[in-house]
């Protein structure tokens, strides 16, 4: 299976793009500026394609049979970014053919009005990209993980609905991503996301 990243220069998809590197799925990591591909090559061993998610992506998912998309503005651009951009992404794979799209999201993206004031904006923008990809013809997989860390990976962690609010390393929303690519019955589901005591895989196929 070829696996477009987007946002795999960034915290969790530098995690996703040397896990798929090691796998038996082909990756192709999308970055946004061309001083980024050679770093990206030489790291992970992948092909590196540049593509903007402000502008035309369609070139990005050529020949791809998923995408994971764990981009973000971090905040400077978020409807540009982490609402069109997402949007943009989604209907170039729906176009290409593309079935299947897991789309890295944000506990509480479905009711920003519960989050603090300076974070809404993001979760809006996060909840108009979940719900265009749900709406889309694509095979999807939304996660949504509370609060990132950089900790080591533990491998382990629960996902539901709906889970209180707490942490998730990085490493393990990297593994979870990918884990839903071979997980039949995360197929056109939305769920959250914490670290937990059940390994991944058991995790998401008790969903």
């Amino acid at each position: 299976m070829d696996v477009l990243i987007a946002g795999s220069y960034g915290g969790v998809g530098q995690h996703i793009t040397e896990l798929l590197a090691e796998s038996d799925y082909t990756a192709h990591a999308m970055v946004r500026e061309e001083s980024q591909v050679s770093e990206m090559e030489e790291e992970f061993g992948v092909d590196v394609v540049v593509a903007d998610l402000t502008e035309d992506v369609s070139h990005a998912v050529e020949g791809c049979d998923a995408v994971i998309f764990a981009a973000g503005s971090s905040g400077e651009d978020v409807e540009g970014v982490d609402r069109d951009g997402a949007i943009r992404l989604i209907d170039a794979a729906e176009q290409e053919g593309t079935d299947r799209f897991v789309m890295l999201s944000s506990i509480n993206a479905d009711r920003p009005g519960e989050s603090p004031e300076a974070l809404q904006p993001y979760l809006e923008a996060k909840l108009a990209a979940d719900e265009h990809l749900q709406g889309s013809d694509l095979t999807y997989t939304i996660v949504r993980p509370g609060a990132l860390t950089d900790e080591p990976t533990t491998g382990r962690i629960e996902a539901a609905r709906r889970v209180e609010r707490g942490e998730i390393t990085r490493a393990d929303v990297a593994r979870t991503l990918i884990a839903t690519l071979d997980i039949e019955n995360t197929l056109g589901e939305t769920f959250e996301l914490i670290e937990g005591d059940e390994p991944i895989e058991s995790a998401l196929e008790s969903l």
